[in-house]
């Protein structure tokens, strides 16, 4: 008996010992998570987002972000790094590109040349008969490890977020993995860059975001709408600002935040009809997730455990609309969760598709059949 006792104390020793000291990639930092509202006002429970149909996309998954072109097809960008192209009910799809790594974000410049935010491979450029050119993937001598969203101006610069300049995909296991590093330790190195085509110069508009994600453009094209997903926010930028650090705080000159504390981790951005501007959410706030920002250590604990114990928040279907100035005008849920990991809507005058970080098709309903109000 004695042995096995002293047996079970070593092991019990290992186990304190590794979750205690084993190393992990984070430094967190200390932060004060805002009490979670909810789903409250004009965030209420609802089912408008349930049932959706489904455009099957073989066997590709996670069409993260969606767009129509100037040809009127409908792109996609899927896990596989593929570029799907398909007419707008999802037939004949073909693979327009493979980037060779994992496009996150896009939009058309007035050439119709597709514009990628490529998470392994920085900024591209993808012209009509498909040639691949990288415009940027450094700013001076520091690498784009994560851009994560783009949109291009009718001046032609293009606005797109490095999500991290900590944790690249490529080197940390892909997206997700590169993600949850980040924001778990709330380093706050996200920024947001311009790229001109004209000088084929990169500057640093802003920076001090936790994970910055989806971009989109005020109508005027002087103001830039940028998620901060690691700290449920959405925060409007000047496009003239230089090098802007946000991490001080939403006094910043130049820069206000429009929607703080937001229900759920805020994902893409894109521009709908009548002046909407279109939000998802990826997933819910975690309660537990809150309670660990100002414990630094239980965030290192969390990564020493095995993936399928980490904290990640339950599947949950939403996503928003909203005006330039702040008001919410649609607020679409499917509690269930069904079609996961919602990152926004790409809304036609009939037609109405939600992306998805990993759902293995697209989501799609006729825009009338559903009452947005």
């Amino acid at each position: 008996m004695k042995k096995i006792a002293a047996f079970f104390g070593v092991i019990s020793l290992a186990l304190v010992a590794y979750l205690s000291l084993w190393p992990v990639p984070v430094e967190p930092m200390v932060w004060s998570a805002p009490v979670a509202p909810g789903y409250v006002g004009p965030h209420a429970v609802n089912t408008k987002l349930a049932n959706l149909n489904m455009i099957s996309l073989g066997k590709e998954e996670g069409p993260e972000h969606i767009a129509i072109g100037r040809d009127g097809k409908l792109y996609a960008a899927v896990v596989s790094g593929n570029i799907l192209r398909m007419n707008p009910d999802g037939t004949a799809q073909e693979v327009f590109v493979n980037t060779g790594g994992r496009v996150l974000g896009f939009d058309f410049d007035a050439a119709g040349n597709l514009i990628a935010a490529d998470a392994m491979k920085g900024l591209l450029s993808v012209a009509p008969d498909r040639k691949i050119t990288v415009l940027t993937d450094k700013v001076g001598n520091d690498p784009v490890r994560y851009a994560d969203a783009v949109v291009v101006a009718a001046n032609g610069k293009m606005y797109f977020t490095d999500a991290s300049t900590r944790f690249a995909p490529s080197q940390w296991g892909g997206t997700f993995e590169a993600s949850v590093l980040d924001i778990l330790e709330q380093q706050a190195t996200g920024r947001v860059l311009e790229y001109d085509p004209a000088t084929r110069g990169t500057r640093v508009v802003a920076r001090g975001l936790a994970f910055a994600n989806g971009i989109a453009l005020s109508k005027d094209e002087q103001t830039l709408f940028v998620n901060e997903t690691g700290k449920y926010r959405v925060w409007k930028i000047a496009v003239t600002v230089a090098n802007l650090d946000l991490s001080r705080g939403a006094a910043a000159l130049g820069a206000t935040v429009l929607f703080d504390n937001l229900p759920g981790y805020p994902d893409n951005l894109m521009r709908g009809l009548e002046g909407k501007i279109w939000l998802g959410f990826a997933k819910p706030r975690n309660p537990k997730i809150d309670n660990m920002a100002d414990k630094p250590f239980l965030r290192k604990l969390t990564l020493r455990l095995p993936r399928a114990l980490w904290p990640v928040p339950k599947a949950y279907g939403h996503v928003m609309a909203f005006t330039e100035d702040g008001k919410v005008v649609a607020d679409l849920q499917d509690p269930t969760g069904a079609y996961p990991e919602t990152t926004a809507i790409t809304e036609t005058a009939d037609r109405w598709y939600v992306q998805s970080l990993h759902a293995k098709g697209l989501g799609d309903r006729k825009s009338t059949r559903l009452n947005s109000s």
